[in-house]
């Protein structure tokens, strides 16, 4: 299959040279073997590809958002099939200190925190054709208050120190709180802002119902921020979460 050809949808939205060097681009990544690198791109892009070439199309700020969107609707929308959305975390083991974002993130591959680069992908996966076709990747970058967080929630899993047993029942004195109002985690602040800005792209070719997230956000929170969103959330339930059968009495 001819890929140039693929990528003609892709004209009006790029500059001539950017669409030239993505074209050459996307046929090195094709075939070459081993480590993606942009010294490995350019010894497999053939003609036009140099390294240079490379480096500039790397530096070049492009609209991939949009440029996924356009691609998606031209050649795998069908109009009679429904689509979830759909998030998840991609962990890239990178060593050093210098590269943008480095930082520790749990990777479910190695079973533990792992130095490399986070990247957070939402997809609409077809239903029918039990595909995923991501849509939207930007990489994560934690700020303090994130690390912050992270760091209690961590200090909150350690055993404390054995005390008294508090009694059965509810603490006196403890009021109901309302509990659609909750306070958003700057990770879920984060993952809200990427869902709103798909949901704008996409709102005038197909409408999504529901957004499909690991069991990391089977919790009232991420609950909250789908609902926010007009979606609603298929996740996987923690396995300490208590569930009760509704009241139905008077």
């Amino acid at each position: 299959m001819d890929m140039v050809a693929l990528f003609q949808c892709l004209r009006p939205s790029l500059p001539a040279t950017t669409w030239r060097q993505l074209s050459r681009i996307a046929l090195a990544l094709l075939v070459m073997t081993g480590r993606v690198t942009m010294l490995g791109i350019s010894r497999w892009a053939g003609k036009g590809g140099s390294y240079r070439t490379v480096q500039r199309f790397f530096s070049t700020v492009i609209p991939w958002a949009i440029l996924f969107w356009v691609f998606f609707r031209h050649h795998v929308y069908c109009p009679d099939d429904v689509y979830l959305a759909a998030g998840d975390d991609v962990i890239v083991t990178k060593a050093g200190k210098h590269t943008h974002g480095l930082d520790r993130f749990f990777s479910s591959l190695y079973g533990k925190p792992v130095p490399g680069l986070a990247f957070f992908t939402l997809s609409l996966v077809s239903v029918q054709k039990r595909r995923s076709f991501p849509l939207r990747v930007e990489q994560v970058v934690r700020s303090d208050a994130e690390k912050a967080a992270s760091q209690a929630k961590a200090a909150a899993k350690k055993p404390k120190a054995p005390h008294t047993k508090r009694r059965p029942g509810r603490p006196k004195g403890s009021t109901n709180t309302h509990k659609a109002t909750c306070t958003l985690t700057p990770e879920l602040v984060r993952i809200k802002a990427m869902v709103e800005a798909l949901l704008r792209l996409i709102t005038t070719v197909l409408s999504v119902t529901y957004l499909v997230l690991d069991g990391h956000f089977g919790n009232h929170n991420a609950l909250q921020m789908a609902r926010q969103c007009n979606l609603h959330l298929i996740s996987k339930l923690r396995c300490d979460a208590a569930l009760y059968f509704p009241y139905t009495g008077p």
